[in-house]
């Protein structure tokens, strides 16, 4: 939040406040809150529930793991299309009820981790096109829930002068189908915290492809 001084601009941070002078000296909200990341050790990769074997092996054909997230799959307002990305896995373990996918940015300046998609898949799935995490798109096998603002796929959108930011897809392979959230809410209505909580576990397989993004 800021407000106007001559020639400065007041930014608040908590307790504390800052003076930034007007023009292109003036430090962006991203710049001020740099430092400010809710953390890898947050990841739903950490929670206790979602603990099992990493071999589901998830990647994308068209971008490599660690690189930067092509334009195509930013979010609009970042200068980007918005399209989820194409993405592969291993064939699921025997006994697995169905694959819960998260995509995360743990370098938001938030709590938690920003929660940019989440989605139920069919346990036989082994691949999504393009595109098919997408709100409204009704892909088979594909159920998208709700994610931290809005429904389905949210693509990077990382405050400009913050840095780099990693998004985190992860795939997990439930040995149960994914209950009612607390309070007997269906997944669909529920927000995504409520979904993770929710999920049984510890899971039979999972997987992770990590992405950058920076503006």
């Amino acid at each position: 939040m800021g407000a106007a001084v001559p020639g400065r601009t007041v930014v608040i941070l908590g307790r504390g406040e800052r003076c930034v002078p007007y023009g292109d000296d003036m430090l962006s909200i991203g710049g001020l809150l740099r430092n400010r990341r809710a953390g890898q050790d947050k990841l739903a990769w950490n929670l206790p529930d979602l603990a099992g074997p990493d071999i589901l092996d998830l990647r994308s054909p068209e971008v490599p793991a660690e690189s930067t997230m092509p334009r195509e799959h930013v979010a609009k307002r970042a200068g980007g299309d918005n399209v989820s990305p194409s993405l592969t896995w291993d064939e699921a373990p025997a006994g697995t009820a169905e694959l819960l996918l998260v995509v995360e940015d743990p370098d938001a300046p938030t709590p938690r981790p920003w929660v940019h998609c989440v989605a139920l898949l069919d346990a036989g799935l082994t691949e999504l096109t393009a595109g098919a995490l997408g709100k409204g798109r009704n892909a088979s096998g594909v159920r998208v829930l709700r994610a931290t603002m809005g429904r389905g796929y949210q693509g990077p959108e990382a405050l400009k002068g913050h840095g780099p930011h990693r998004y985190v897809f992860q795939l997990f392979a439930l040995p149960e189908p994914l209950p009612a959230a607390p309070g007997g809410r269906p997944v669909e209505r529920a927000g995504p915290r409520a979904v993770l909580g929710a999920a049984p576990g510890p899971v039979l397989a999972r997987g992770r492809w990590d992405v950058l993004f920076e503006r």
